[in-house]
């Protein structure tokens, strides 16, 4: 059976999008999507390619963001993916801005940013410090929570982290269900730039939530004032993140469709 799809990008993390408003196409009889599929999707020789599947379903009188990883796992949350969600609501449902977006980690409210989209992310969890190694070498890192889990570890140099094509190493009993591992060096006053390790996905072009991480561990270190917006560099671009007033994290970047048509994978 044939069914159509989209591509989008983030910042370089890219994703396939499938329209399945009322559940019919991708939800089996327990409603969720089979993990054979979002993998076969996102294989990047024998499939569409990508980090994750964005799936666009009605629930709850709105739309739902069903986030799966490249491995098939489930995540709570994805930061550029919400943003390539909110234009293919925007350009292919007819949704306004400002639109409420529904994730594992609540609603979310998205605007336009001239051509860029700026996302809400919600109020950070600062949870205390950890640690992170890569081929015998031990970071210290800050656990954050964006919706998902973040250890943000700063290196002097963002090569120091090797491939990263294994998962760093990390406290199990911290991060149970894994940890996107963010290294960060500092370019210059409130100006960052970051590798990520994204758990279900491996080492990704860009992470938003692991963005907002970053900015917030940062923000914290540089003892800067609420408000204070951050460059935050990425392989695949780069992000602006301000942590609010009233302990918001707002993320603004580029959310671009470059693809679309029918796939029976």
């Amino acid at each position: 059976m044939s069914y159509p799809f989209l591509k989008g990008h983030g910042t370089e993390n890219d994703f396939v999008v499938l329209p399945d408003p009322d559940g019919s196409v991708h939800g089996g009889a327990d409603g969720e999507m089979a993990a054979a599929r979002v993998v076969a999707l996102c294989d990047r020789r024998a499939g569409i390619g990508a980090d994750g599947v964005l799936r666009a379903v009605r629930r709850e009188g709105g739309w739902f963001m069903d986030y799966r990883n490249s491995d098939g796992s489930v995540s709570e949350m994805c930061g550029n993916g919400i943003r390539v969600f909110a234009r293919y609501l925007h350009e292919r449902e007819g949704e306004p801005f400002p639109m409420e977006v529904r994730t594992r980690d609540g609603v979310k409210v998205l605007d336009e940013a001239g051509d860029e989209i700026t996302a809400d992310m919600g109020t950070p969890e600062v949870l205390g410090d950890t640690a992170v190694t890569v081929m015998g070498r031990t970071w210290p890192a800050r656990h954050v929570s964006m919706g998902n889990p973040h250890a943000v570890a700063f290196v002097d140099n963002l090569a120091e982290a090797g491939p990263l094509l294994e998962a760093p190493e990390h406290d199990d009993a911290i991060y149970p269900d894994g940890v996107n591992v963010e290294f960060v060096v500092r370019r210059g006053e409130h100006h960052v730039a970051m590798r990520v390790h994204e758990r279900g996905a491996g080492e990704t072009r860009s992470c938003g939530t692991g963005a907002c991480a970053v900015a917030v561990v940062a923000a914290l270190a540089d003892d800067a004032p609420r408000g204070t917006a951050y460059r935050v560099d990425v392989p695949g671009g780069t992000l602006s993140v301000v942590w609010t007033d009233d302990d918001r994290v707002l993320m603004t970047g580029p959310a671009v469709l470059v693809a679309e048509g029918l796939t029976d994978l």
